[in-house]
């Protein structure tokens, strides 16, 4: 309870300054809201690493694959940090860079969902006569 109190303390305060900023230097601001986000996500790591390993575990007890799992993971992953990055760059005004970044998320993750499109198929295929 107390981390997402300073979290959203955090969150809050860097806010306001990079409101008060932005009349003054409105470059400056953007950096603080960047540094503020990434601080965010740097004190959420310790969670997420929990997140996986108790996933993990329920994965192993349930007799799942890792290997899917694991692509599970990276895709969630990577919609995160392209959808964090996209809106970077949506703030800075750099709208075609945002969506190149989120073109480059989604083939990322075409790439990496093809074994479990190609285990899924071997499947059907061994299902027809």
């Amino acid at each position: 309870m107390v981390e997402i109190i300073q979290i959203v303390g955090i969150g809050i305060i860097g806010t306001i300054l990079a409101v008060v900023i932005k009349q003054y230097k409105p470059e400056l601001s953007l950096l603080l809201s960047i540094v503020v986000g990434l601080i965010i996500l740097l004190l959420l790591l310790s969670r997420i690493a929990v997140i996986i390993d108790v996933m993990e575990n329920l994965a192993t007890k349930a007799n799942i694959d890792l290997i899917y799992f694991k692509t599970i993971l990276k895709v969630i992953a990577i919609s995160y940090i392209t959808e964090f990055a996209y809106k970077i760059c949506e703030d800075t005004g750099q709208h075609n860079i945002a969506m190149k970044i989120q073109l480059a998320g989604r083939i990322f993750i075409m790439i990496l969902g093809i074994p479990i499109m190609l285990a899924i198929l071997e499947s059907v295929m061994q299902l027809l006569p």
